[in-house]
């Protein structure tokens, strides 16, 4: 193109029609204003030439510049009479050139935004007579934001330079040496920028360049400088604006910062990118910065962005994001009012997306298909025969098109849509700016090139398999959410489906250890239906998928746990139900995920869980562990993994709440046991034996009674008793008595109870022992049975029916249980009995009243009054049937209240007892198990009100409710009948 022909002047632009009569008239009117003061504009309006109605067409069809030329008259003098080509030349050097001379940053912005807006003005003007092609048009869009950005770069470098924030090599050429590397990405890096774009950039710096004296500071203080670079990009003044400026093409934006270290960023790319990515590195482009360190760094990606082998794995995966961006209706189908015709059917994404995924395929392979621009490579696509010429020819003539027809819908106001006016009046706009007579021929133009497009698209993609056909699309892939998915997700039974989409974008982005490798990812790619489905079928599938999540979080490695639940759908259907039903067991997975081991045993459900299974199990378990705190963290281990797993059998239905409370118990006492022969040992290393030394353990409470939950402390009574002649112990740091067995116990409640990295075996209560908290921490069983026959008070007692001795030495243990016995079986004046009982029942209530109906130890007529119940038979009946409930196999409550309640109740109320000991164990259990707050039914999980209603075979949670007040109001009213004087 000579000079001559890019004077608007000598243009021939008589075919642009104006918008109507009423606009036309209004911007005669401001040329006529502009005339005033421009003499070249007045000696035009005089003329007839065609350029006068050219321009008032323009300005009746484009209002943004109707108002360009008000703010800026002299820009239409200049249209009219410099050459333009060389004037843009000139404008785009002296934008790039105007941080010198001393600029403040708002002298800075002010060059900037006058530069973009006289580029702006006269290119539109050019375009729309004819003068420039559309890729002449984004050419020089795109070079005014090379030059923008490029010298606000030098601006912000030199400014930390003459702050002493950094020390540059060349203060004359700021980016030379810097290590600061900014690319242009998308239609910016391929010099194909649309009229009103955003400009896609994304930053990185090497930190050893050696202009930050601190490398630990370079972070931060680029960080500082990229959100001044925003400021002057896109900040708008009284002088417009200059680029709106878009940084989230960076590796994982979501958790970086806004300027990434180059290692980082290699180190990312070449574990966590996504094909998404590949794609965008296509057109990559070093824009400003260190120019060579950004040529440096595109050549670390190639084997990235083009794979060495044929790589069709990519073509679903990038026909996933075309699916990502339709996102208003109007997408899915050819159309002209409302069609977006960049994202769009048939639009220029499907064009670009068409280039770039065979690039994705066979760049690896062949070089000259590693092109930024589309036109290029369409042409060398079709060069490599991956495509007909025919095909190329097709799709770049509708690439320059749909450009062209976006410029025009851009230029009307300069905003940044793509979409086509609605209305008849609006689209007749772009119809006469994009040199149509009307808005038939528009049309029937633009729906040719949209099916052209469509089926070129769909043939390359026609052999797409969707991760889940049947269930529409699930599309995770980029940074936006696919609206077909959050549909599918909403369809599923997701109520939150655009934050559920971010969390698994999350995954895919490989934020988590078990999701950074590419294999881990493939495989939950190809979970995810399954995954859905399960979580969607759940009650609140949200918070059930929201608690999967932190489970992913904490794990080491995915691969196994992905390829697991993908061929195993019981396992699956299992974790989905701990994650919708019991917050508490899911809590515990994700903070030790190994607790989930225990869960690929294909027997897991149908082995119940008793004494020999556990204690085979334990056996094996501790039995490598070499020294004693092995030994304990082996013990913590197996004590949480079994507990998780005796709730997974509680919470599934497999086990009853009575037989979990047993389980619970019996892994308890040989965990105590275990940690009692480990204590014993180790204070043998440090202190020897105690000469004639004896110990045993009394399980008091619940421990006692077999009806340990999950989440229940222990309460222990350590007994002692040895040589009374031995002054101290025989070991290389002898101790006293007092101190030889207080250590020991001190030792095994930290054995149990201590926190640590494997966390806490249990809680552990002492307060049952001899004066409580007040006593020592072990007794000599002389004092016990002293204590117990001479100052223990009533409640003491109802605590010795349900003791029960765990393990220690044989002889200690016989003489231990004998003194239960005595002192349960002993005669006791009935009156006074039922009266300290009552006492006791009625300052619990009145000190600790029940919570809600749902406090099921507390609420009248609940499991304390069944206890209470149980203990005062056992202390008022006669020694020979009165034992020590807890000591026989079985629950000890309901023993008691079996074995010698036909003394005092009649046979329905011993039923009614039982079986409401049974209903609130049930429940009590699976709430214990479930959830570590208060249970209210409108703030539990779904999942745990569905699993209650199921255990009692009740039809809803209300029905419940009134079942626990009925049985209640009886079991209190047999309390008082019992229970009296």
């Amino acid at each position: 193109m000579t000079e001559k022909t890019t004077r608007l002047a000598d243009v021939q632009a008589d075919s642009l029609k104006p918008f109507n009569q009423t606009e036309a008239k209004a911007a005669f009117s401001v040329l006529k204003e502009i005339a005033a003061s421009q003499p070249t504009v007045a000696e035009l309006l005089k003329s007839e030439a065609p350029l006068k109605d050219f321009l008032v067409a323009a300005l009746s069809l484009s209002p943004y510049l109707r108002e360009t030329a008000t703010i800026a008259p002299s820009l239409v003098a200049t249209a009219i009479d410099v050459p333009l080509q060389s004037h843009l030349e000139a404008v785009v050097s002296q934008a790039r050139q105007s941080w010198k001379n001393g600029a403040s940053e708002a002298e800075l912005m002010t060059a900037l935004r006058k530069a973009k807006r006289e580029v702006s003005f006269l290119v539109a003007l050019a375009d729309l007579a004819g003068i420039f092609e559309t890729r002449e048009t984004t050419g020089w869009l795109s070079r005014m934001a090379d030059a923008a950005v490029a010298s606000a770069i030098d601006h912000l470098l030199l400014s930390a330079h003459a702050s002493g924030k950094l020390k540059l090599s060349d203060p004359e050429n700021p980016s030379a040496g810097s290590g600061v590397v900014v690319l242009g990405m998308g239609k910016l890096g391929a010099f194909e920028l649309n009229y009103s774009s955003d400009i896609d950039i994304v930053v990185f710096f090497d930190p050893e360049s050696g202009i930050v004296a601190d490398p630990d500071d370079a972070t931060e203080l680029f960080g500082r400088l990229m959100r001044r670079l925003i400021r002057i990009m896109q900040e708008r003044t009284a002088d417009g604006y200059v680029f709106r400026t878009d940084l989230r093409l960076r590796p994982d934006p979501g958790s970086t910062p806004l300027a990434v270290p180059v290692e980082a960023a290699l180190i990312y790319y070449e574990g966590r990118g996504q094909n998404w990515e590949r794609a965008a590195y296509i057109k990559a482009r070093p824009i400003a910065g260190d120019i060579s360190a950004g040529e440096w760094f595109l050549r670390q990606l190639v084997p990235f962005v083009f794979r060495k082998y044929l790589d069709y794995a990519a073509i679903a995966d990038i026909h996933s994001i075309k699916r990502q961006i339709h996102e208003h209706k109007g997408h899915g189908a050819i159309a002209v009012k409302g069609h977006d015709v960049k994202l769009g059917r048939g639009g220029i994404r499907e064009i670009e997306f068409f280039a770039q995924t065979q690039q994705l395929i066979a760049g690896g392979r062949m070089p000259p298909l590693r092109t930024r621009v589309t036109e290029q490579a369409l042409a060398a696509l079709a060069e490599a025969k991956w495509i007909g010429p025919e095909v190329a020819k097709e799709l770049t003539e509708a690439y320059w098109f749909l450009r062209d027809v976006e410029h025009r819908i851009q230029m009307v106001r300069d905003e940044q849509t793509h979409r086509l006016p609605e209305t008849e009046t609006e689209l007749k706009r772009i119809a006469y700016m994009a040199g149509f007579a009307d808005i038939a021929g528009f049309s029937k133009a633009l729906e040719a090139v949209l099916r052209t497009v469509e089926k070129r698209y769909a043939q390359l993609f026609e052999q797409e398999t969707r991760l889940s056909a049947s269930e529409g699309n699930l599309v995770f892939t980029g940074q936006n959410d696919d609206p077909e998915t959050l549909k599918t997700l909403a369809r599923l039974g997701f109520e939150r489906p655009s934050d559920i989409s971010r969390v698994i974008r999350t995954w895919h982005y490989g934020r988590y250890r078990a999701t950074q490798s590419v294999e881990a990812r493939e495989r939950l790619t190809e979970l995810m239906p399954d995954l859905l489905n399960a979580f969607g079928r759940s009650s609140r599938a949200d918070d059930a998928l929201l608690r999967f999540d932190g489970f992913i979080k904490a794990l080491p490695a995915g691969i196994q746990l992905f390829s697991l639940l993908g061929n195993n759908p019981a396992l699956l259907t299992l974790l989905v139900t701990i994650m919708a039903a019991a917050p508490r067991l899911a809590d515990i997975i994700a903070a030790r995920p190994h607790v989930f081991d225990g869960m690929l045993d294909p027997s897991l459900m149908a082995e119940i869980p008793t004494r020999d299974y556990l204690a085979e199990r334990l056996t094996t378990f501790v039995g490598g562990a070499r020294h004693y705190e092995e030994v304990l963290d082996r013990l913590r281990i197996f004590a949480a993994e079994q507990r998780f797993l005796i709730g997974i059998r509680l919470l599934t239905g497999a086990i009853s709440g009575e037989r979990a409370g047993r389980a619970f118990t019996d892994l308890a006492d040989l965990i105590i046991e275990q940690a009692l022969n480990a204590v014993q040992a180790e204070m043998h290393l440090a202190h020897g034996d105690y000469p004639g030394g004896r110990v045993a353990i009394l399980g008091m409470g619940k421990l006692g009674s077999f009806e340990l939950t999950a989440g229940s402390d222990v309460d222990l009574i350590l007994l002692y008793d040895y040589d009374s002649n031995a002054l101290e112990s025989s070991g290389p740091k002898p101790l006293d008595s007092s101190r030889y067995f207080t250590r020991l116990t001190q030792r095994l409640i930290a054995a149990l109870s201590a926190p640590t990295a494997e966390g806490v075996i249990f809680e552990v209560d002492l307060r049952l022992r001899p004066s409580g908290n007040k006593g020592p921490v072990a007794t000599r069983i002389n004092a016990f049975r002293k204590y117990q026959q001479e100052e223990a008070w009533t409640w003491e007692h109802m605590a010795l029916t349900r003791a029960r001795v765990i393990c220690g030495e044989a002889s200690l243990v016989e003489e231990a249980e004998t003194v239960v016995r005595e002192m349960v079986a002993l005669s006791r004046d009935r009156a006074k009995i039922a009266r300290d009982v009552r006492e006791m029942r009625d300052l619990i209530e009145q000190e600790k009243p029940a919570r809600d109906i749902w406090d099921f130890k507390l609420i009248p007529g609940g499991l304390i009054d069944i206890e209470f119940l149980a203990q005062f038979l056992a202390l008022v009946l006669d020694g020979s049937a009165s034992t020590a409930t807890g000591s026989e196999t079985g629950n000890g409550t309901a023993r008691a209240i079996a074995t010698l309640g036909p003394s005092l109740m009649t046979a329905d109320d011993i039923e009614h007892s039982l079986q409401t000991l049974s209903f609130l164990t049930e429940l009590s259990q699976i709430i214990r198990l479930c959830v570590d707050q208060p249970f209210d039914p409108r703030e539990a999980p779904v999942g745990l009100v569905e699993r209650l209603c199921a255990a009692v075979d009740l039809p809803d949670i209300g029905r419940v409710e009134a079942e626990v007040k009925a049985r209640t109001k009886r079991m209190r009213e047999i309390f008082k009948v019992i229970v009296t004087s």
